[in-house]
């Protein structure tokens, strides 16, 4: 990866009426689009494709691992990763050894980004309860971090049953498991959390004044320094987004109103105009898409991953096609050139597999080759 930033999309999976024709795809149409758009990332050069994890309509991916292992043998250079990553409601054992899996399959192109959900039924039906979400993230990653790191675990905790003697197969590739972002809206603690293991946090900004996640990102930096992982600077964070463009923006907004004003995430409620203005949703020109993303490093400092919204409200897979095409061939390579133009020696690049086997061996002074196939 020779990009210092990594950009790319991330999908909810929503099957919705297109309020245009009332059409709504099958689950099948919706899942195959998803395949699609990830194809569609890597050809027009983008560096990361990200699904999320459902359990409940109207949503299709309840199983990322098997998605992003069909993509990752149709695809070469694109890293693989999800949008959410269950923690609370997945058993960690189970975590630990389904993205080993596919770490292997995908030759290192993945990571996985950890989330509570907000769905309160969902607990419930893994055998759960939603009042202990906190708890269950923090006491969930800590066993998975260890599954990772360790080849026999003894563990003992609240919330599953103990482990004797266990490990936890196949080995993460090259001995070094996939990156993790903790992704929170509104959570201190999971802030925290990335904070104290040195990972990376994802502020998924798509609904609430930046002011909120400026708050978060702040605490996440600060005590990234304070675990000693480096200086704030140097942590590791991630932001949404989400656009719609077309060559002027009186078209794009035009053609993005209806499914904004019906979308079951945010229709019915603020206007678009007032969404625009308050969030990062960007409906105009490929122009105003860069003039606006360019402000999240004055809100937030530098970053290493921003992944947009593309393929949700009902808009139809060769819309979002079209709008892969725009975003690849006209914004992120600006973007690219702009936010590596002043960026500070220490900052660092967003990680991949080979820069955290690099880091690894750095760190304990080996040396082995790099494997053929491994991503740059």
């Amino acid at each position: 990866m020779v990009s210092t930033m990594q950009f790319g999309i991330f999908t909810v999976g929503d099957v919705t009426p297109d309020p245009t024709t009332g059409k709504t795809p099958s689950e099948q149409e919706r899942i195959k689009a998803m395949v699609a758009i990830a194809l569609k990332a890597e050809e027009v050069g983008l560096d990361v494709f990200a699904t999320g994890e459902h359990h409940n309509p109207p949503f299709v991916p309840s199983s990322p691992t098997t998605m992003l292992g069909y993509i990752a043998a149709r695809t070469e250079r694109i890293i693989l990763s999800t949008a959410t990553t269950l923690i609370t409601t997945n058993d960690p054992v189970k975590i630990a050894e389904d993205f080993a899996m596919l770490q292997h399959l995908a030759d290192g192109r993945v990571d996985l980004m950890m989330g509570r959900g907000n769905t309160g039924p969902v607990y419930p039906w893994f055998g759960q309860d939603i009042r202990q979400g906190i708890p269950l993230a923090v006491e969930h990653y800590a066993l998975l971090h260890r599954l990772w790191r360790e080849d026999v675990v003894d563990w003992q905790g609240k919330f599953r049953t103990p482990l004797q003697s266990f490990t936890s197969t196949p080995r993460p590739l090259d001995g070094v498991p996939p990156f993790v972002w903790h992704g929170s809206i509104r959570s201190p603690e999971i802030a925290e959390q990335a904070a104290y293991y040195g990972d990376g946090f994802f502020a998924n900004n798509i609904f609430w004044p930046k002011d909120h996640y400026i708050r978060l990102i702040e605490l996440y930096r600060e005590r990234f320094a304070h675990y000693g992982h480096g200086t704030a600077e140097q942590a590791i964070v991630g932001l949404g987004g989400q656009v719609f463009m077309r060559k002027n923006s009186q078209d794009a907004v035009r053609e993005f109103r209806p499914y904004f004003d019906n979308a079951p995430v945010y229709g019915h409620g603020p206007s678009l105009e007032d969404f625009t203005e308050q969030t990062p949703l960007t409906v105009g020109s490929p122009q105003e898409v860069i003039d606006k993303t360019l402000t999240f490093r004055d809100s937030f400092g530098d970053y290493q991953r921003q992944l947009f919204l593309m393929d949700h409200a009902g808009l139809p897979l060769k819309t979002v096609l079209e709008q892969l095409d725009i975003l690849g061939e006209e914004v992120v390579p600006v973007l690219r050139k702009e936010f590596a133009a002043g960026r500070p020696s220490q900052v660092p690049d967003g990680p991949t597999h080979r820069s955290l086997v690099a880091q690894r061996d750095a760190e304990t002074g080996d040396q082995p080759p790099v494997p053929a196939g491994s991503p740059a």
